[in-house]
């Protein structure tokens, strides 16, 4: 075996952000573009010279020939060892906490997250840092800069390596360890909840459907949910990963897992429901005729986390990322909790947990997880829940009608106008953007906006500035907007609109949440001549 020296020329670089670099997959499978990226990661990291890596991965197309290539440039690199999950599959939240386990100095995360998989759909990489978080922007920055400037890139000459196999194996003078995904997974988890309360719940009949949709959460979900806690046979649905996710959209929303939905919302609906995304680390949760947001959600696991024995002496903090609504400030604030506000994007996070500020954190994109991880955690927000459930005894719109009447109500909504032509949406966001300071006294279908800013965040933790992170505008009505463009797709532009409106009186609680939003939502759609730029007013999505 030798190392050969590949000369190549730089790739047509994006800028990788929180969640990596995502194209189509046909991109990344073009000659030298996966290696000049994995190289320029090695790169901005310093080598790979001695150094322990994580790989793995959603088993979405084009998962295990890349991890191939991966393993083999660690072991160009200088990798001392590289743990890589068996048949290529990782969660993302597995992989950081594999990170973490064993003092790895990182982890290569193959996902696109919950955009669709297969040969003519959507690829992705990150890197994650040795605290299992995503790797900080002033090392994507780098990465981006070397893919600009790289002139060659190292691999082995080698076979493939068999990640059927659970082992050890040699790839040059690199060890490569095949792990079960799930196990040590399982065992974190069973040190967090009360297994036994959950399983005493099952086994009083109550029943949930879960929705892995053909992605990486399947096998999860099936040995814990199914195989340790005792959730009868066939609770756990769609649960083998598939390359292209039996050709769904594995995003866990109403619209996406419809499905599970419509089961939900009929006469013969399960107690619970839940669905996971493409990696694992999002989650949708749903009792019976009751959606739960995900704002919703993270306050209400953190009025309630103290049930659940590794939360049972507290939490430090809690946080939120900026579109997501602020119902979990108001538990924060009832708790006497330091809250924070946070741009999108998991590494935000991250600081505040490493330096043990906060200990639960959530974003509205149906991500939400904790201290015992670096990531998002789709399962660990479903087993919170079924601990909730289990301790209280009630069921999740009895939950939730309880919180809103303890806590008042966030009524809250995110449109997608997915797909929008790059220069329409930057007009709409460049032209609110000069209006900003012109926008308080604003008056738009009966709604007056009372302040209007861009949103910037100080880090309270290394003082870092990360600036133009979406536009905030409060209306006089208690309802506040926001508009930002997302950088999770793959073509055009996906700009987001976030609505909420606040109530707190009790004949309020219980209202349709689109009429309750239909006022604010469409002052902003006048205000930010949204017909005008880019043509509609429909979203492709509302969740």
């Amino acid at each position: 075996m030798t190392v050969q020296t590949v000369n190549t020329t730089p790739i047509d670089g994006q800028k990788p952000g929180t969640s990596g670099l995502r194209k189509k997959t046909r991109v990344f499978m073009e000659p030298g573009f996966l290696e000049n990226f994995v190289q320029s990661i090695f790169d901005a990291i310093g080598g790979g010279q001695g150094k322990t890596f994580v790989i793995g991965g959603d088993g979405r197309y084009f998962n295990a020939e890349a991890i191939q290539t991966i393993l083999k440039m660690a072991a160009a690199n200088g990798a001392a060892r590289v743990i890589v999950g068996q048949g290529g599959l990782l969660s993302t939240p597995a992989a950081s906490h594999l990170i973490r386990l064993n003092n790895a100095d990182g982890g290569f995360i193959l996902s696109a997250s919950h955009n669709p998989g297969g040969l003519d759909e959507d690829f992705g990489l990150k890197f994650n840092g040795a605290n299992g978080g995503p790797a900080p922007e002033k090392l994507t920055d780098e990465m981006f800069a070397n893919t600009k400037s790289i002139s060659s890139y190292k691999v082995l000459e080698a076979g493939d390596v068999d990640l059927g196999q659970l082992g050890e194996s040699q790839l040059g003078d690199m060890r490569v360890t095949v792990v079960d995904p799930v196990s040590d997974y399982e065992a974190l988890m069973a040190s967090i909840f009360d297994f036994e309360a959950i399983s005493a719940l099952f086994a009083s009949g109550f029943r949930m459907r879960f929705d892995a949709m053909h992605a990486v959460t399947g096998p999860y979900a099936k040995a814990i949910l199914e195989g340790r806690l005792g959730a009868r046979a066939g609770s756990v649905v769609n649960a083998v990963p598939l390359p292209d996710f039996g050709g769904g959209h594995p995003d866990p929303n109403p619209i996406w897992a419809k499905d599970l939905m419509a089961e939900m919302m009929s006469t013969d609906a399960s107690d619970f429901g839940a669905a996971s995304d493409g990696d694992g680390d999002r989650n949708m949760i749903v009792g019976k005729g009751a959606y739960v947001t995900p704002s919703d959600s993270l306050a209400v696991l953190a009025a309630n986390a103290h049930l659940v024995p590794a939360y049972k002496g507290g939490l430090a903090g809690v946080a939120r990322s900026m579109p997501t609504s602020a119902a979990v400030d108001r538990v924060a604030k009832a708790k006497g909790l330091e809250s924070f506000e946070t741009p999108t994007g998991w590494k935000f996070f991250g600081n505040l947990l490493d330096a043990g500020r906060i200990t639960l954190c959530g974003e509205e994109s149906a991500g939400t997880g904790s201290d015992h991880v670096r990531e998002k955690d789709g399962l660990w927000a479903v087993l919170m829940w079924l601990n909730i459930l289990a301790v209280r005894k009630a069921s999740v719109a009895e939950i939730m009608t309880d919180h809103w009447s303890r806590f008042g109500r966030d009524y809250y909504s995110r449109l997608d106008f997915e797909a929008v032509p790059s220069d329409q949406a930057n007009a709409l966001m460049s032209d609110l953007i000069a209006a900003l300071d012109a926008l308080p006294g604003t008056a738009a279908n009966g709604q007056t906006v009372s302040a209007a800013d861009q949103f910037a965040y100080s880090d309270p933790v290394d003082g870092s500035l990360s600036e133009g992170q979406g536009l905030r505008l409060w209306f006089e009505s208690d309802a506040r907007a926001v508009l930002r463009l997302s950088g999770t797709g793959t073509q055009g532009a996906t700009i987001r609109l976030y609505i909420e409106t606040y109530v707190d009186d009790a004949a309020s609680l219980a209202l349709d949440t689109a009429d309750v939003l239909a006022p604010v939502r469409n002052a902003v759609f006048e205000i930010a001549k949204f017909q005008h730029h880019i043509g509609r007013t429909t979203p492709d999505v509302v969740t």
